[in-house]
C-alpha cells in the first residue's frame, strides 16, 4: 500500500534535511562527530598509573582560534569509534593532513600529547580541610573504565559528601553552595560560573564554588564535609603499615561511618532525574539550566551502555 504524504509535510520535511545538511556544512567542521557532547566538560580527568592522569576536556572557544580548529575531531583521531575509546585514541597525522616530506620531519618531532594543552581545564589542587582528601587522590574515580571521567569532573563544583553521604542515616539535609580560595586550576578557572547566585567575584586563580550538603537542625545548616577528622586521617596515614588488617578494616569504617558508596546508576538519578535531591531552582539555576540537569544528555550514555558505537549514517 503506498502512503501519500501531505504537499505540507514533504516540504517541511525537505526543509528539515537540507536545514540539517546545510547546517553540517556550516557548522564548526570539527564537532561534526558530536565529540564535545562529552568532552565540553571542565575536569574530565582520567587517573593513570601510577599517580598520573589524562585531561579530555577541550575549550570549544580556543580549540577554533587553534591551527586545527577547523577540522573535523575524528579527521585526526580517526580509530575512535565507540565510548569507551580507551588505547585507540592515536592520531595518525599523515593519512589525509601533512603529506609532504617536510611535514612529516615536523610531525615526527612535534609532542602530539601537547597538541590541546592550551584547551584544557582542570583542578590540580584542593583544599577543602576535609579527611576525604586525606586518603584519596583529588580524582579518586578509577574503577569504572566507562564513568570514571564523568564521575571526576564532578569534583570542581560538588563536594565528595554531596553524593556520598548516608541518606538513610540522616534525614533532616538540604543542599547549597560552598565556596572558598582553596583551588588552583591547570587553564581557565571555572568553579565560579557553576553558581549561579554569585554575580560578582574578585579574580582569582584560586576561588572555587561548589554545590555542598548540610543538616538542618533547630532551623539552622551544619555542614556534612567531615573536617573533624581531618587529624585522625593524617596520624592513620603514618600508622597504616604498622597497623594489622583488623585493625585497618576498624580505622576506615570508622571514617567511612556516613558515608554511602553507590552504583553509578543510581548516583546519576539521584541528581539528573526529575525527582533530584537537589533543588535547582532553590541553588539559583534558571528554568532552562534546570532541565538542561534533569535531563543531561550524557546520563544515558554512562546508565545505559557498557560500549557505546558512534552512528556512521551522517558520516561522510
Amino acid at each position: 500500500m503506498k502512503v501519500i504524504l501531505p504537499y505540507r509535510a514533504v516540504l517541511f520535511i525537505s526543509v528539515l534535511m537540507l536545514s540539517f545538511t546545510l547546517g553540517q556544512r556550516n557548522s564548526v567542521a570539527m564537532d561534526e562527530g558530536g565529540c564535545l557532547t562529552c568532552h565540553q566538560y571542565p575536569g574530565l580527568v582520567r587517573p593513570e598509573k601510577p599517580n598520573g592522569i589524562k585531561v579530555f576536556h577541550i575549550d570549544e572557544a580556543r580549540y577554533l582560534r587553534s591551527p586545527h580548529g577547523k577540522i573535523d575531531c575524528r579527521k585526526c583521531h580517526s580509530s575512535v569509534h565507540k565510548v569507551p575509546h580507551v588505547g585507540v585514541t592515536a592520531v595518525n597525522c599523515n593519512k589525509e593532513c601533512h603529506l609532504t616530506p617536510k611535514d612529516k620531519k615536523l610531525i615526527a618531532e612535534y609532542d602530539l600529547k601537547a597538541l590541546h594543552s592550551k584547551e584544557k581545564s582542570y583542578l590540580t589542587r584542593l583544599e577543602d580541610g576535609s579527611s576525604c582528601h586525606e586518603c584519596h587522590d583529588l580524582y579518586p574515580h578509577r574503577s569504572n573504565e566507562l564513568a570514571r571521567a564523568f564521575i571526576n569532573m564532578h569534583i570542581g563544583f560538588l563536594t565528595c559528601d554531596t553524593c556520598h553521604i548516608n541518606r538513610e542515616k540522616f534525614k533532616t539535609l538540604t543542599y547549597d553552595w560552598t565556596s572558598s580560595e582553596a583551588a588552583r586550576f591547570s587553564g581557565k578557572p571555572y568553579g565560579t560560573r557553576f553558581n549561579p547566585k554569585i554575580s560578582a567575584v574578585k579574580d582569582s586563580a584560586h576561588f572555587i564554588s561548589r554545590i555542598a550538603v548540610f543538616s538542618v537542625e533547630n532551623g539552622e545548616k551544619r555542614p556534612m564535609l567531615n573536617t573533624r577528622d581531618t587529624q585522625k586521617a593524617r596520624a592513620y596515614l603514618a600508622e597504616e603499615k604498622n597497623l594489622t588488617p583488623d585493625e585497618k578494616k576498624k580505622r576506615l569504617r570508622y571514617f567511612h561511618r556516613d558515608i554511602h558508596k553507590k552504583e553509578i546508576s543510581v548516583t546519576c538519578d539521584e541528581c539528573h532525574s526529575k525527582h533530584s535531591v537537589l533543588d535547582f531552582k532553590q541553588l539559583g539555576f534558571s528554568k532552562k539550566k534546570t532541565t538542561d540537569l534533569i535531563y543531561l544528555n550524557i546520563k544515558g550514555l554512562v546508565t545505559k551502555y557498557k560500549v557505546f558505537f558512534f552512528p556512521e549514517m551522517f558520516r561522510r
